[in-house]
């Protein structure tokens, strides 16, 4: 085979689309090396090891994929200790994104009703600056990301207009309802400037995988610089020395600008394409390790709270609040389900791979029985009354997740033991594109509906 022959596309997608190449080339030593040289150039060696590891293992007597099977793991425990973040373009717009959110933080910056700039519009800035380093660093789909950037702007200059000009019974509630949705549209934008719309269920769940533990390792940075703030506004406090308004926000607000730029340079390679990325050492193995232990915790406090629904059947029927805790727990759960599924099936040993599927079939079947009972409350709440703008953007979330939960208990019954990591990356691939479809609807539609 030559590397004129279409190789190439094969190893753009996933690994199980060159499997076939590579098990069609089992006895040609050149036609394996194009396909590795083909992979480095498209940056999709993970998916070419992965179909050499289920090659290996379908035919371990081949003398030809065993060799692979050994170079390959040579190149694994080399390559992660070669990986250098890009601090010279991280640390310049860490700081810049710091001034940025201290000049928004004026208490006279108001948008209305006493709702600051800076809570609507941290998280699309912050996409900007993400962007910024994410397509710089790999050099490439600089148009791509310029068109996103001036969407995402677009969509934000928008929401603040029509925050504006809402009536007074709605302002409110909009301004909160923005507050939410901008958040995921920034998220949003950043996966597809790097990854494209059209980005295969592997490398959009490798990239989604690495967004929680960017978001983890955030969330110690949060804390530390938590206690850094609380330590000097007291050591100040002890002498009786205040400290000016201004500096009190340069710490708080510019000390929060300086941190997500820094975690995504911390855990993520631009350099590489979401599924090359390093997911077995790290931050994100630990994450990893936590929600798999916590599991089956949830499991059991979902039976257990389950069993006590039929003594309190009507309480999210006229409680509010108790409504709202069940369409969170909808997120959490959707959360979860992502940060215990493997990023290959490799990373699970085997014994312990029925267990972890059977976790995630039983989860997704008990939270799904809570979903119906939430809409179900959702529904006679809004007969009883009218549809609010809350309503109606509760009832989407609710319907959304309950569909990616049935799409996941439909996709794993069907897969065999061998596909059922694939079922559930494709499941959160279709989950994505509908959370942003919903998310700029609400934040374009709502305006005019209410």
């Amino acid at each position: 085979m030559s590397q004129n022959q279409p190789a190439d596309s094969s190893i753009s997608a996933s690994g199980g689309d060159i499997l076939p190449a590579i098990l069609a080339a089992q006895s040609d030593p050149r036609a394996l090396e194009d396909l590795y040289r083909s992979a480095r150039e498209a940056k999709t060696t993970h998916a070419y090891t992965l179909a050499i590891e289920t090659a290996y293992r379908e035919t371990p007597d081949n003398l030809l994929f065993a060799a692979w099977h050994y170079r390959l793991q040579s190149v694994a425990t080399e390559e992660p200790s070669a990986r250098h973040a890009n601090w010279r373009l991280a640390i310049p717009l860490s700081v810049a994104l710091a001034l940025i959110f201290w000049l928004l933080s004026d208490p006279g910056l108001i948008l209305a009703r006493h709702v600051p700039y800076l809570a609507e519009i941290w998280a699309p800035i912050t996409a900007l600056a993400l962007i910024a380093f994410l397509i710089f660093t790999a050099r490439q789909g600089y148009n791509r990301a310029g068109l996103i950037g001036i969407g995402l702007i677009g969509v934000t200059a928008y929401a603040l207009v029509m925050a504006l000009r809402a009536v007074s019974t709605t302002q409110s509630q909009y301004l909160t309802m923005i507050g939410l949705h901008l958040p995921l549209l920034a998220a949003v934008a950043v996966g597809l400037a790097v990854l494209g719309w059209g980005s295969s269920a592997r490398n959009r769940f490798a990239f989604l995988n690495k967004s929680i533990e960017t978001i983890g390792t955030a969330g110690v940075a949060v804390i530390a610089g938590g206690i850094f703030v609380g330590l000097t506004y007291g050591v100040f406090q002890a002498i009786s020395v205040e400290i000016p308004d201004v500096f009190v926000r340069l710490l708080i607000a510019g000390g929060a600008g300086l941190i997500p730029v820094l975690a995504v340079a911390s855990v993520y390679d631009p350099t590489l394409n979401a599924s090359e990325q390093d997911f077995r050492r790290g931050f994100g193995r630990i994450l990893t390790i936590l929600m798999r232990a916590l599991l089956p915790l949830t499991l059991l406090v979902l039976v257990i709270y389950i069993c006590f629904i039929p003594f309190n059947f009507t309480q999210p029927f006229n409680n509010r609040n108790v409504l709202i805790v069940y369409n969170v727990l909808l997120f959490a759960i959707i959360g979860l389900l992502i940060g215990v599924t493997p990023v290959s099936r490799d990373d699970v040993p085997s014994r312990y791979v029925a267990w972890l599927r059977g976790g995630i079939i039983a989860l997704a079947a008990l939270v799904t029985l809570v979903g119906l009972y939430a809409l179900a409350a959702i529904i006679y709440r809004t007969t009883q009354d009218h549809l609010t703008m809350n309503r109606l953007v509760v009832l989407g979330w609710n319907i959304i997740n309950i569909a990616i939960l049935a799409l996941l208990l439909f996709r794993q019954l069907r897969a065999n033991k061998t596909a059922w990591v694939d079922a559930l990356q494709s499941t959160f691939r279709f989950g994505t594109a509908l959370y942003a479809v919903w998310g700029l609807l609400l934040v374009l539609a709502l305006p005019w509906l209410y």
